[in-house]
C-alpha cells in the first residue's frame, strides 16, 4: 500500500483588525471549522432538492422512457448528469459511469458540486444514489446497492463502473466491492472521509443500528479486515487529519494486506468540506481517470 503525499491546506483569507491572531494547529482547526458551518448551512439549504430521487431516463425508439428503481431497493432510480447518449458496446473508449454514493442520514444533494465537476470533465454518465434513512444493516445495504449497479451496467452497457462514496456511503461501496463479489464490477472505488477501522464519535447516536455498525470493532468492520485475496477493485481513500467525525482521523485510512489501496491525507479541511473542496475534487477526477491521485502537482485550489 503506498500513502500519496498531501494535498495542499486550504487557505482562507486572514482574520480582520490589528492584534495578535491564533496560529498554528488551533488556527488551523478554526478556520477548518469555520468552513464545515458553512458547508453545512448549505447543504441544509440544498437538502430538500435531493430527498427524491430524479427520474433515470434513457434515450429510446420513441424518445426517452422512465426506468424503474431496482424491484425491493431502497435506492430510488436517479438520473444521470446530463442525459446518456446510447452507451457504446462494453470495452469502448468511454469512460465507466459513477455512481456517488452519500453517507448517514443525507441524500444525494450533498454532491452537486462533484456532480458538476465531474460531468464538466467529460463523465457523460454520472447517477447519484438515495438509500433510505432507515437503512439499518450494512450488509443489507451494501446488497441493495449491488443489484442497482447490476441494473445500471445491463441500462449502459458498461462491465464495470466507478463509485465515489462519502462517509457510511464508503462502507457500504467497500463491503459490497469486499465481501459480495463486487470487485467483478467495480474498477475504483474512491472513498471520503469513511470510517474503514471504525469511529468512536457521536454515542448518543447509537441508538441507530447502523451508527452502531460504524463503531469499532464492530461485526461489519471485523469482516472488512478479513482477507480478501484476489480482490480486483483499486481503492483511493481521502482522509482529513482535521475530519472530527471519524475518531481517529485515520481510522478513515485503508489499512489491508490484500487490497490495492491509496491513502491520501488531505489538510486543512474537515468531513463536510472534502466533498466541496475544488482541489479534493481534482483529485478525485484524476484518481478516476488516470488511476494516481497524485500524478503531476495538484494545483492550489484557493479559497472555498
Amino acid at each position: 500500500m503506498r500513502v500519496l503525499p498531501f494535498l495542499p491546506p486550504l487557505p482562507l483569507p486572514p482574520p480582520l483588525g490589528p492584534g495578535p491572531h491564533p496560529t498554528g494547529p488551533s488556527a488551523a482547526l478554526l478556520k477548518a471549522t469555520a468552513l464545515e458551518l458553512v458547508v453545512l448551512t448549505a447543504h441544509v439549504l440544498l437538502y430538500p432538492t435531493g430527498i427524491t430521487g430524479e427520474r433515470q431516463s434513457v434515450p429510446g425508439p420513441a424518445g426517452p422512457s422512465a426506468v424503474p428503481a431496482v424491484p425491493g431497493s431502497t435506492f430510488p432510480a436517479e438520473a444521470a448528469t446530463p442525459a446518456p447518449s446510447p452507451a457504446p458496446p462494453a470495452g469502448g473508449g468511454d469512460h465507466p459511469p459513477v455512481v456517488l454514493l452519500h453517507g448517514f442520514i443525507d441524500n444525494r444533494s450533498v454532491f452537486v458540486l462533484l456532480r458538476r465537476s465531474l460531468a464538466q470533465r467529460g463523465r457523460r454518465h454520472v447517477e447519484s444514489l438515495n438509500y433510505s434513512p432507515l437503512t439499518c444493516d450494512i450488509r443489507t445495504a451494501a446488497e441493495l446497492l449491488g443489484r442497482h449497479v447490476e441494473e445500471i451496467c445491463a441500462r449502459t452497457g458498461h462491465r464495470e463502473i466507478d463509485i465515489v462514496g462519502h462517509s457510511l456511503g464508503g462502507l457500504i461501496a467497500r463491503y459490497y466491492v469486499q465481501r459480495l463479489g463486487g470487485d467483478q464490477r467495480v474498477r475504483t472505488l474512491v472513498t471520503l472521509g469513511t470510517p474503514h477501522g471504525g469511529t468512536a464519535v457521536a454515542p448518543l447516536a447509537s441508538a441507530h443500528p447502523i451508527v452502531r455498525q460504524m463503531r469499532t470493532g464492530s461485526a461489519p468492520i471485523e469482516e472488512l479486515r478479513l482477507p480478501a485475496p484476489g480482490c480486483r477493485t483499486r481503492f483511493v481513500s481521502f482522509w482529513s487529519e482535521l475530519d472530527r467525525v471519524i475518531v481517529p482521523a485515520e481510522a478513515a485510512r485503508i489499512d489491508h494486506p490484500d487490497l490495492d489501496a491509496e491513502n491520501v491525507r488531505v489538510t486543512g479541511i474537515g468531513h463536510l468540506a472534502l466533498l466541496v473542496h475544488p482541489t479534493v475534487a481534482a483529485a478525485i477526477r484524476q484518481a478516476l481517470e488516470s488511476g494516481d491521485p497524485a500524478a503531476g502537482t495538484i494545483p492550489d485550489a484557493g479559497a472555498a
